[in-house]
């Protein structure tokens, strides 16, 4: 199982910019991107290739503020393709809660391979 401390992602809502009929990734995204790419790299996460996985993600607000939750999901998984599997094709089961807020916010990710690591019980 793999267990990352992630900064705080940005939401959907502001990870995406349109230009015409152009979509592409903000500079929030991007650095969001970057920021996950380093933390991996110095970590030695490993890459899980195409097989298939579970993610159980935990949001850290940096405030009290009423956010939706499910906006931080797809940055988190684009974030995590080409280091911790090929695609996000493979995410086979995804669980996301509100946790504690902190100063400066974050996320604690855990992944595991779905045929080899116990899988937490579903809610």
């Amino acid at each position: 199982m793999i267990h990352l401390n992630l900064p705080y992602p940005p939401s959907i809502n502001n990870y995406w910019i349109a230009s015409g009929h152009r979509r592409f990734i903000s500079q929030r995204g991007r650095d969001f991107k970057n920021d996950v790419a380093t933390y991996c790299k110095e970590w030695r996460v490993p890459n899980y290739g195409d097989k298939p996985v579970w993610v159980d993600i935990i949001l850290r607000p940096r405030s009290k503020k009423l956010m939706d939750i499910d906006n931080c999901v797809k940055p988190i998984l684009d974030s995590l393709i080409g280091i911790v599997y090929t695609d996000d094709v493979s995410v086979q089961r995804i669980t996301i809660e509100r946790g504690l807020t902190i100063k400066g916010g974050g996320c604690t990710v855990m992944i595991g391979l779905m045929e080899e690591d116990v899988v937490p019980p579903q809610a």
